[in-house]
């Protein structure tokens, strides 16, 4: 009998599905565009995500997740609707793999040494800190921080400067294009269009890269603190070799300029991006699905 896997990351901002022997089928934005009248999906992917802030009143372009990761392992009813929805579109069965672990095996680290290993994964809703040794995670903390709060408070930066009401999509492309975590010595400008909050016409402004950094302290220093806390309850040997090693980052939020200088500083261990970060956790995921008889006792749930 013929066997079908796939492996989903199933994040907030992007869908990544991966195929054995294929690899990385689908990499598009977790978004869906439907009908208000008659409930029917209209488009999704990158066709809905062009639909978004574009619609007429009987159209809706929504991202279906928010702050779209699980955390809770146990109890989680997110758990669960992911578990259901895979069943009901006819899985014979469903497996989670909890994202850290996930992202780790995607950035070819050892996890199952036994030695400890730091990974910070970011994705667009939410932020995974875990120390991993010997397969499993022995401290983690999840944060509700990621790129859609990034793209939220260059809105309101730019909102509150410049009078100008921007879309989400307009922050997220100022981010990519100007965005850093600390401020450079050459700065970065780019022109970005919106709504006069005063007149209401349409205007152009230029904003820098110092605009950018501006709007991030706050939810960069939240990013910090949570990986302080990790760190301070992590058994002191584990942070020893987390010292020798460095943090790996994953996920496309580690994709923002100097993001990894700033970890470096602010904790004093050298933080660094895994290869292609935003595929980390589709690649483990393809691993352990590629692997599923060696893992799915140590580090997948199944229902």
């Amino acid at each position: 009998m013929f066997l079908k896997k796939i492996g989903i990351d199933l994040g907030t901002t992007t869908t990544l599905v991966y195929l054995p022997n294929k690899g990385i089928i689908i990499n598009e934005p977790s978004v869906v565009a439907y009908s208000l009248l008659d409930k029917k999906v209209l488009a999704v992917g990158d066709e809905a995500k062009e639909m978004i802030g574009r619609t007429p009143d009987t159209i809706m372009a929504a991202r279906p997740l928010k702050d779209g990761v699980i955390a809770d392992y146990k109890t989680s009813t997110e758990r669960r609707a992911a578990i259901d929805a895979t069943l009901a579109a006819g899985a014979k069965a469903a497996y989670i793999i909890k994202e850290p672990i996930a992202a780790a095996i995607g950035a070819n680290l050892p996890i199952g040494s036994a030695s400890g290993h730091m990974i910070i994964d970011m994705g667009g809703g939410t932020s995974e800190i875990a120390v991993i040794s010997l397969g499993g995670i022995v401290t983690n903390s999840s944060v509700r921080i990621g790129g859609n709060k990034f793209d939220a408070a260059i809105q309101e930066h730019i909102r509150k400067k410049y009078n100008l009401a921007i879309g989400e999509r307009s922050a997220e492309m100022i981010k990519i294009k100007v965005g850093s975590a600390l401020y450079l010595d050459k700065k970065l400008t780019a022109e970005i269009k919106g709504r006069d909050m005063v007149s209401g016409l349409p205007r152009i402004i230029t904003v820098s890269s110092d605009d950018v950094t501006d709007a991030l302290q706050d939810e960069l220093a939240n990013l910090v603190a949570a990986v302080k806390s990790v760190f301070y309850n992590t058994p002191p040997e584990l942070s020893a070799d987390i010292m020798d090693k460095g943090i790996v980052l994953s996920g496309g939020t580690a994709l923002l300029r100097n993001i990894d200088e700033l970890f470096s500083q602010a904790i004093g261990v050298p933080a660094y991006n895994a290869d292609d970060p935003l595929l980390c956790v589709v690649k483990g995921t393809g691993i352990a699905l590629e692997n599923l008889a060696a893992y799915k006792r140590s580090i997948l749930a199944m229902k």
